[in-house]
């Protein structure tokens, strides 16, 4: 972790003269975004892939038809036409689960008083007025309109605008590419993860009470930048 501490103050350092007391904060804005272009191939290809896992709905469907009473053959026949169309069921999932090392990192970080047995000088820096290694519930002691309750007040509106556009989009995305169920009938489950789905963005409201300031920051920024990758990607 110390490895990544020293990235972390060598970042701010180069950001000093820009952002002053607040390079630090600056510098995990940075990181996310450095990580997000990192993935950002793996991105891609997960559009590609869910375009192409879009355009096998149909046949998928008379395979629901064909096997809909043997879900056994029903879930190898669906695997063999993945194979046979070399399109990949998780390959959405993996630029998600690339950023989740870095998150923990910085939520680490942060959440330690030492680092190679040396103070945490990091826990000194602030975005404004709120220290990065404090949480909300810390802002709340002194108030909600104190400097930190509005420094989380201000990404908590952030936050609810990106879920809003995210809801927005998840719902227009459905709706143009809705799943196929087979001979009419709704897939088990599939109703209840359809209505649920254009909500999960808002449930980030709860991840940036909860951690600390710059792992809150990271968050913030890289849903951010999802929700403008989604839609450009899956335009």
């Amino acid at each position: 972790m110390s490895v990544f501490a020293h990235l972390v103050e060598r970042l701010a350092d180069l950001l000093q003269p820009l952002f002053g007391a607040g390079a630090a904060a600056a510098a995990i804005v940075l990181f996310t975004a450095l990580v997000r272009l990192l993935v950002h191939p793996l991105s891609r290809a997960a559009a590609r892939g869910q375009k192409a896992r879009t355009a096998l709905q149909p046949k998928i469907a008379e395979l629901r038809k064909k096997h809909g009473k043997n879900p056994e053959k029903l879930q190898r026949a669906v695997l063999e036409l993945h194979a046979e169309e070399k399109v990949s069921p998780l390959a959405g999932c993996l630029p998600g689960l690339l950023q989740v090392p870095a998150f923990f990192l910085l939520y680490h970080l942060f959440s330690s008083d030492t680092i190679g047995g040396r103070a945490n000088e990091l826990l000194d820096h602030q975005l404004f007025a709120a220290p990065l290694g404090e949480r909300w519930v810390d802002a709340l002691q002194g108030g909600l309109l104190d400097g930190a309750g509005l420094v989380y007040a201000g990404l908590f509106a952030v936050v609810a605008g990106v879920a809003a556009f995210s809801y927005r989009l998840s719902k227009r995305m459905m709706a143009a590419n809705p799943a196929l169920p087979a001979g009419g009938e709704q897939v088990a489950g599939l109703g209840a993860v359809t209505k649920v789905m254009p909500f999960m963005s808002f449930f980030t409201l709860v991840t940036v009470a909860v951690v600390p300031l710059a792992a809150a920051l990271y968050v913030v920024t890289s849903t951010t930048w999802s929700v403008v990758e989604r839609a450009v990607l899956y335009r």
